[in-house]
C-alpha cells in the first residue's frame, strides 16, 4: 500500500512540474511547497469545472462583477490605507504565504483570509469589507501594492482549490507594470479585473515611476461534484485558515504564523550555511529530504 501510495505522489509530482510551459528547475519543484500538496492539486484540477488554462474569463464568475460595478468605491478606501500607511508588510515574522515578496517591496492590507472579516479591515473598509460579505466565492482578500522597481520572484502557489482574483484600482496602465502567468503578460488598468489559476509559475513587476494598487482575491475553485466541492471547501477552512495573518494585534494570527518565526529561525540558518559553503548546504538539504522519505515508505 505504501509503494501505491508512493507511486500516486511521484505521478501527481511530476503533472504539477511538466503542467504548463514555464517550469522550475527539477530540483527546486522537488522541494517546492506545491510538490508536497500534489496529489490533493491534482484531484483539483481533474475535477475542476472552470478550464485548467493560465488565465480564465472573468464572466466564468459573474458573481464578481459586483466588484467591478462599485470599484471606484473600493478605490477610495484603499488609497485613504495607503495614505494612512496601513497597506505595508508585516511587522514581524507573521506571514509564512507571503513573507519572500516583503524584501522587493510589496504590501499587503488584508480584508478577510478564509474566515470573516478582519476587524481591522471592518473598521477601515466598511464599504469593500460589506461588499465581500455577499461574496460566498472569495474566500480570502487583500489591497495589495506594488511599488516602482518591485520585484516578485517567479513562484506558483502552493494550493489549487482557489483562483487568483486582481481588479486594477489605482494603475500605471501600462505594458511595464505586468504579471506574468505561465508565459503570458497581463497589465492591470482601473476598473477592468483578470483571472489567473496561481499554481502556474507566475511573476510580477512594476517598472514605471507609479504606484500600483489592485483588490486580490483568493475565489473558491468551482467543482463539478458535490464531494469535490465540498473537499475543496474543508481544505480551504482548515489548511488554508491556518496561514492568517494579522493586519494589527486586534486580527487573528492563524496557527502556522503563530509558529512561523521559530521555524523561519531554521531558515536564517540554512541561509548562513548556503552563504558559508552552497555544497555544505544541499548536501544537509538532501539529506533531510532523504531522511524523510525513509521514514515515511521505508521504515
Amino acid at each position: 500500500m505504501r509503494w501505491i501510495i508512493l507511486l500516486v505522489f511521484i505521478l501527481s509530482a511530476l503533472y504539477v512540474h511538466f503542467r504548463g510551459k514555464v517550469r522550475h528547475r527539477f530540483f527546486r519543484q522537488m522541494s517546492d511547497h506545491s510538490t508536497f500538496l500534489a496529489p490533493l492539486n491534482v484531484l483539483m484540477y481533474a475535477f475542476s469545472r472552470v478550464p485548467n488554462t493560465p488565465y480564465l474569463s472573468p464572466s466564468l464568475f459573474p458573481e464578481l462583477r459586483l466588484l467591478e460595478a462599485h470599484w471606484e468605491e473600493i478605490r477610495l478606501e484603499a488609497l485613504g490605507l495607503l495614505r494612512g500607511g496601513n497597506i505595508k508588510a508585516a511587522d514581524t515574522y507573521n506571514d509564512l504565504g507571503f513573507n519572500s515578496f516583503f524584501k522587493s517591496g510589496w504590501k499587503r492590507f488584508y480584508l478577510k483570509w478564509y474566515d470573516e472579516a478582519h476587524p481591522s479591515a471592518a473598521v477601515l473598509c466598511p464599504r469593500t469589507t460589506e461588499l465581500l460579505r455577499g461574496l460566498g466565492s472569495v474566500k480570502a482578500a487583500m489591497f495589495a501594492e506594488l511599488p516602482p522597481g518591485a520585484n516578485l520572484v517567479v513562484h506558483r502557489d502552493p494550493y489549487a482549490g482557489s483562483l487568483r482574483y486582481h481588479l486594477g484600482l489605482a494603475t500605471p496602465g501600462d505594458p511595464d507594470c505586468f504579471i506574468d502567468v505561465d508565459g503570458q503578460r497581463y497589465h492591470w488598468r482601473d476598473g477592468e479585473a483578470v483571472v489567473f489559476d496561481e499554481t502556474f509559475i507566475h511573476t510580477a513587476s512594476n517598472r514605471t515611476a507609479q504606484d500600483r494598487i489592485i483588490l486580490f482575491c483568493d475565489v473558491e475553485r468551482p467543482m463539478k461534484y458535490r464531494w469535490a466541492q465540498w473537499t475543496n471547501h474543508m481544505v480551504g477552512r482548515f489548511l488554508m485558515s491556518a496561514a492568517t495573518s494579522p493586519n494589527d494585534a486586534h486580527d487573528r494570527t492563524g496557527g502556522l504564523n503563530r509558529v512561523f518565526k521559530y521555524i523561519y529561525q531554521i531558515r536564517i540558518v540554512g541561509k548562513r550555511l548556503k552563504a558559508w559553503n552552497r555544497s555544505v548546504y544541499y548536501l544537509v538539504k538532501w539529506s533531510l529530504f532523504a531522511s524523510i522519505f525513509a521514514l515515511i515508505f521505508i521504515h
